[in-house]
């Protein structure tokens, strides 16, 4: 094999790893059941089960409808383990998880990218999904706050002049 496709090979594999351990990293911070190492092995995963399947690597030509089959079967198993890290709440009628959910389902699709070798489209997408992973809570609670907040109730109006 190649220098070269071992180096094209560790590229894509290792992006995919840093991608899925900074989300896992993000939900660690945030005490969620799926962390660090369960988004970068999902990423891996995933960007392997691409590079095998897709025969990307070695520059053969792709069986689309094949690597289509191979991205439906993942992001439908990772379904299956996002499903997994949704708590329902009893008494407060909440459900809890569905970022984290979301953003194993989300690891995995950067998993594909990466073993596509699409490099700007991970990077450019990772670094939105980190907006909306630090910036999105406070954004929600911020909007929560404004309408929940308790309107103003006019002051009581005296006809007696004092």
């Amino acid at each position: 094999m190649p220098e070269q496709e071992w180096l094209e090979i560790a590229a894509r594999l290792g992006l995919a790893i840093v991608i899925g351990a900074v989300i896992g990293i993000n939900r660690d911070l945030h005490d969620k059941p799926a962390g660090l190492r369960t988004h970068a092995l999902v990423a891996l995963g995933a960007a392997m089960l691409v590079m095998l399947f897709g025969r990307m690597i070695a520059g053969v030509d792709t069986d689309i409808a094949a690597t289509s089959r191979v991205a439906q079967g993942i992001i439908t198993g990772v379904g299956f383990l996002g499903a997994g890290v949704i708590l329902h709440g009893a008494r407060a009628h909440r459900v809890h998880g569905l970022t984290t959910a979301a953003a194993i389902w989300t690891t995995a699709v950067f998993g594909m990218v990466c073993g596509s070798g699409r490099f700007a489209l991970a990077l450019i997408a990772f670094a939105l999904v980190l907006l909306i992973l630090v910036l999105g809570g406070p954004l929600e609670r911020l909007i929560h706050r404004r309408l929940r907040a308790p309107k103003p109730e006019p002051a009581p109006m005296s006809l007696d002049e004092d």
